[in-house]
């Protein structure tokens, strides 16, 4: 806000004069409303540039990403691929569409000075990304980045950032994030990891390793040797950490692996264990289900002191437990009301409310990282879904259908699910798996390519 202080001095007039200047200032306000017509039609609009993602279908916002300037072939060659990733990254979200380059009217060679907006008006961008890498020494990087809206004429972002060279991709992804964040004023889910099992070998004898690789398919590499046949990897919410299940002489054994350090610990040997447990918000708990007793029940455990708390006593069968993001309660499916369907508790496993009242059956629940949505699989009419409903049950949504999809995942700003899709591809029980990517819309469903058949992906938070 500015203000402005200005002294008036006071001088007598007579009342022909003040008659006079009466007439005058009616013309003056009439000309400056003409002239206020006139500039509303030919200037452009300074609104700043945001879109709404929360209807239902958003029409892609154009924006123009220009290669990165360098001053040498290293630095342009590593400008283009900063620019390609953080292009891809954008569009793949569908909120965002890239204008092709081999459109661009004009690219300014600064990014210290404005850009020519006419330009980029004329090929109707709404955003314009502009940077510059330098190599810094033997292996570092300096990369600067400025977004602009170009119809406000002004700067949106202006970021600086160092690291080594071998981060490039994670700088694109942490710029696409930005650009994201921006934009639609949520977090992105660019800069982030996928954990999965990796399948391969005949359908009678599958080899499983657990593979990881980012969001987008690269970096992609394995944790384990397939030596040992592993299931159901789950992503901690607040650390780079996995728990899976490993079977050793057909009993389950559940680690935590770091993939930062590649530390792997051993948890504990759970017989009548199906599922890995899952970590509390918070990372110092887990949540499983194990039958003891020929009955299957939930249980918490205390990672520190390795301290079992039984939550659930019913002779129906209490699995897939996930904590809600705050902690204080549970999503779980039972049996117990005659079918498979989901219910919610507290996290002392008091308050038993059951949410799902659909035809079919539910499983494999999982709390939205916002807190206001339960991702699940559903099976109704020989067919299984990938859906959505309010936390009280209310306003189900199915997203994604066919002949098995399971394992619903949410991107840490609960904006996409991640699932796996089997399909047969032969009348002699052949099946392919893949992973696939939809919007809470229940449109942009994207296929995540890799590199042999995947199942059972789990998102990580953002890496910090």
């Amino acid at each position: 806000m500015y203000t402005c202080n200005t002294d008036f001095k006071r001088y007598s007039i007579s009342n022909e004069t003040k008659g006079f200047i009466s007439v005058c200032a009616k013309f003056v306000r009439y000309i400056f409303f003409i002239k206020t017509l006139v500039f509303v039609q030919i200037l452009p609009c300074v609104a700043e540039l945001q879109v709404d993602i929360t209807r239902g279908v958003v029409k892609p916002i154009p924006v123009a990403v220009t290669n990165f300037l360098g001053n040498s072939d290293k630095e342009a060659n590593l400008g283009r691929n900063i620019a390609m990733v953080i292009k891809a990254d954008l569009v793949r979200s569908g909120l965002f569409s890239a204008i092709d380059e081999r459109a661009f009217i004009d690219i300014e060679k600064s990014i210290d000075t404005k850009p020519n907006y006419g330009n980029w008006r004329l090929l109707k961008a709404q955003a314009l990304s502009q940077g510059k890498v330098e190599v810094v020494g033997d292996n570092r990087l300096k990369v600067q980045f400025r977004l602009w809206d170009v119809f406000a004429e002004q700067q949106m972002i202006g970021q600086v950032y160092s690291t080594v060279a071998e981060n490039w991709r994670r700088i694109a992804h942490i710029i696409a994030d930005s650009i994201y964040k921006r934009v639609t004023g949520e977090d992105g889910y660019f800069d982030t990891r996928v954990v999965y099992i990796a399948e391969s070998g005949p359908s009678n004898r599958r080899i499983k390793r657990l593979a990881i690789m980012d969001q987008d398919g690269e970096n992609h590499h394995f944790l384990t040797d397939g030596g040992s046949l592993v299931l159901t990897p789950r992503f901690s919410p607040s650390r780079q950490e996995i728990t899976y299940m490993s079977y050793h002489g057909n009993v389950p054994r559940v680690y935590i692996f770091n993939i930062d350090s590649g530390r792997q610990e051993l948890l504990g040997d759970f017989p009548g264990m199906t599922f890995a447990p899952r970590f509390s918000p918070d990372g110092n708990g887990v949540i499983m289900s194990m039958a003891k007793d020929g009955n299957s029940e939930i249980y918490s455990m205390d990672l520190r002191t390795r301290k079992v708390k039984r939550l659930t006593n019913h002779f129906a069968i209490d699995t897939s437990p996930h904590y809600s993001p705050n902690g204080r309660r549970i999503v779980f499916n039972s049996d117990r009301g005659g079918s498979q369907q989901i219910y919610v508790m507290d996290a002392n496993g008091k308050n038993v409310k059951r949410i799902s009242f659909g035809s079919g059956r539910y499983a494999t629940p999982v709390w939205s990282p916002r807190g206001d949505l339960v991702a699940f699989t559903k099976m109704t009419k020989g067919k299984f879904y990938i859906g959505v409903m309010d936390v009280d049950g209310k306003g189900e949504r199915l997203l994604a259908e066919g002949f098995l999809v399971e394992s619903p995942t949410w991107s840490p700003n609960g904006r996409v699910i991640m699932f796996f899709r089997e399909k047969p591809v032969s009348k002699k029980g052949g099946i392919i798996s893949r992973l696939y990517s939809i919007d809470l819309t229940g449109f942009n469903e994207r296929e995540l390519v890799t590199p042999m058949d995947a199942s059972d992906p789990a998102w990580s938070p953002l890496i910090p």
